[in-house]
């Protein structure tokens, strides 16, 4: 048989006047032995009533020879348990009692103790407790000297008693009528009664220890909350520079800072202290909160932003409403920001109500006196959460964490960088190095044939003299030409060189460049050039002589790969009010798309340096790129693909 009613429950429905108080375990077991010191510190034969419940076994067994102790002076003692090995009902040296599990006793404390001159009773019932950190046993019930609810609750135990040992209903019955029956006090108690009472010194040891636990529980919570900062810490420390992605090592922060200290919302974004705006780019919500992710945030009309610039360090607000920097009308925000909506007087009042935001905390990313980003938290719930000085600490520690990763990120960066132009200068200089090697070599063997034929034919026939010394004379100015090239692309990276710019005509810029190719390649077919430039184009602001040179570069590169049989229009339209776009396209072998952007790197060879079946260096169009950013404009390339032609625009 079990009981589901509770012996607690039971005794203030009898007694509805007495008053519940919460203990912890450590003083249930200094009141239980001073009330059994009680009876073990009698001398006298009033066979006095002990009843004591323990929840299971092993808290029975840790007490079983106190109560052998006890059973000396006294028949009428009953302990009950919940067994769990050896312990069941019994008669041996006290009676045991062994209830069932379920019965609402095995999550009870009780103990009473009746006797001629005293009389005590502690009925407790256990109570889970709903703090993580909190591992001490708490429980809620009775403690009292009154021998009426002493009385009340022995015939309550007596009767769990008897429903489990029926058999025990005569000794029982002795205790009822020794122990149980009403008394009426006519008389003053005796000085002996009052005396044997240890109320005032059980009551100063209660308070001590309840005091001293309260103390244990508060320290304990407080080490638990330092440990869990420092696991929240290091599991962001960790997350953070397990990453050199700047964008990564946001996202982790701002997720396991909000998820860690339950924040209703956590943005971090990029900024530096002059940026009048940023823009939100990582966000946590907690569930309920709007999101406010890629909107505008304002920085320079913000006096709390301005004021983290100038002190470098994070500045928490517990109330909004009742801070002197958000009452006053402040410097406007834009229109555009959170609301599409917003009006352009909006203050930061009006952004701070948008958002819902109650208390604000403001963190610095900052490495070095330099400012890399802000870590905001805002709490958005009816009433506002202080911050304490731990969750600064904390998230402080976080930022610090998060500069020096966001530093790394950009080092690595940097580094990734550096070694890509690293790689483009080894590749450069191998390119240098075969094309130089080939476009010298090639001249100079032909130059040197034909001198070493001068010179060992004296009798050679003058025509063939003059083609040998033509030759030579082309190959010298074909490796004068290279010369100039490179010399000319050096100049121009290097910055050293001086724009003339006056106003001159393009149609004539147009035809001197067509007399320079034509002069080159006087001796060669080329492709049908046809001249579109109206003789009404505008005059234009340039470097005369400079733009001849692009002119005759780009159009160079259009014969060199257009067929003889093949065409080329230069044509001139009004890019815009203040600039003129000119187009060279041929019909020649075209450019791979993937290639439209590289055809203006140096050195660059479609077909590779040593297996390209027209002759250069690969430097004419880096020239033509060169000029026309040294103006302020732009050059591309168009081309439907392979085989289709080419367009050069600038």
């Amino acid at each position: 048989m079990s009981n589901s009613l509770s012996v607690l429950t039971e005794l203030l429905q009898i007694k509805p006047t007495l008053r519940q108080q919460m203990y912890f375990k450590s003083s249930l077991t200094a009141l239980s032995h001073a009330m059994e010191d009680q009876v073990l510190a009698k001398n006298s034969d009033d066979n006095p009533l002990i009843i004591a419940t323990f929840q299971r076994e092993r808290f029975y067994r840790q007490e079983a020879q106190r109560y052998r102790r006890i059973a000396e002076k006294s028949q009428q003692v009953y302990v009950l348990a919940a067994p769990e090995t050896e312990f069941k009902n019994g008669s041996d040296h006290y009676e045991t009692i062994a209830f069932s599990p379920d019965d609402a006793l095995a999550q009870e404390w009780h103990l009473v103790v009746i006797g001629q001159n005293y009389a005590s009773c502690l009925i407790c019932r256990e109570r889970p407790t709903q703090d993580k950190w909190d591992n001490n046993r708490r429980f809620e019930g009775i403690w009292t000297f009154d021998r009426a609810v002493s009385q009340a609750a022995g015939q309550v135990l007596l009767g769990r008693i008897l429903s489990y040992r029926p058999e025990l209903s005569a000794k029982v019955g002795q205790a009822q009528a020794l122990w149980l029956q009403p008394q009426v006090m006519d008389f003053p108690e005796s000085a002996a009664t009052i005396a044997s009472r240890p109320d005032p010194f059980v009551q100063r040891l209660i308070a001590y220890l309840q005091a001293g636990q309260y103390k244990l529980i508060k320290a304990n919570r407080s080490l638990q909350d330092k440990e869990e900062r420092e696991r929240l810490l290091n599991s962001i420390t960790s997350a953070v520079r397990r990453s050199l992605d700047p964008e990564e090592i946001m996202q982790v922060a701002v997720e396991q800072l909000g998820e860690g200290l339950g924040i209703c919302r956590c943005i971090i974004y990029r900024c530096d202290q002059d940026d009048a705006v940023a823009r939100i780019s990582h966000e946590f919500l907690n569930e309920g909160i709007f999101s406010i992710k890629d909107s505008p945030w304002p920085l320079r009309q913000n006096p709390l932003f301005q004021q983290v610039v100038a002190l470098k360090e994070a500045i928490a607000i517990d109330n909004v409403d009742q801070d002197p920097r958000l009452q006053s009308p402040l410097l406007p925000i834009n229109n555009d920001l959170l609301s599409p909506g917003a009006d352009p007087g909006d203050t930061l009042t009006k952004l701070v109500k948008r958002c819902a935001i109650v208390s604000w905390l403001l963190v610095p990313i900052v490495y070095r006196e330099r400012l890399l980003g802000m870590m905001e938290f805002h709490h958005c719930g009816p009433v506002p959460a202080g911050w304490n000085i731990d969750q600064v600490a904390l998230v402080d520690a976080v930022a610090t964490q998060i500069g020096v990763a966001l530093i790394q990120a950009e080092a690595y960066a940097n580094l990734q960088e550096l070694n890509g132009q690293l790689e483009a200068l080894e590749r450069t200089r191998s390119n240098l190095v075969a094309i130089t090697g080939h476009e010298l070599r090639t001249p100079l063997s032909t130059i040197q044939v034909c001198l070493e034929s001068l010179a060992t034919e004296p009798e050679m026939p003058q025509e063939l003299r003059q083609v040998m010394l033509n030759t030579a004379l082309e190959d010298a100015e074909r490796m004068r030409q290279l010369v100039q090239d490179f010399l000319t692309l050096s100049q121009l990276e290097s910055g050293r060189v001086e724009w003339n710019a006056e106003a001159i005509s393009l149609e004539e810029c147009v035809e001197l460049s067509l007399s320079h190719i034509r002069a080159h390649n006087r001796n060669n077919k080329i492709p049908t050039i046809i001249h579109q430039v109206p003789r009404d184009t505008p005059m234009v602001e340039a470097d005369g002589e400079w733009l001849v040179e692009l002119l005759s570069k780009l159009l160079d590169n259009a014969i060199k790969f257009t067929p003889t049989d093949g065409q080329i229009a230069i044509t001139v339209r009004n890019y815009h009010a203040q600039q003129l776009e000119l187009t060279i396209a041929d019909t020649g072998r075209g450019i791979e798309p993937k290639r439209l952007e590289t055809v203006f790197d140096r050195f660059y060879q479609e077909e590779g340096a040593l297996r390209r079946s027209k002759g250069g260096t690969g430097i004419g169009l880096a020239i033509c790129r060169q000029i026309v950013h040294g103006w302020g404009g732009e050059i591309w390339a168009e081309s439907p693909g392979k085989d289709q032609g080419s367009t050069f625009h600038f």
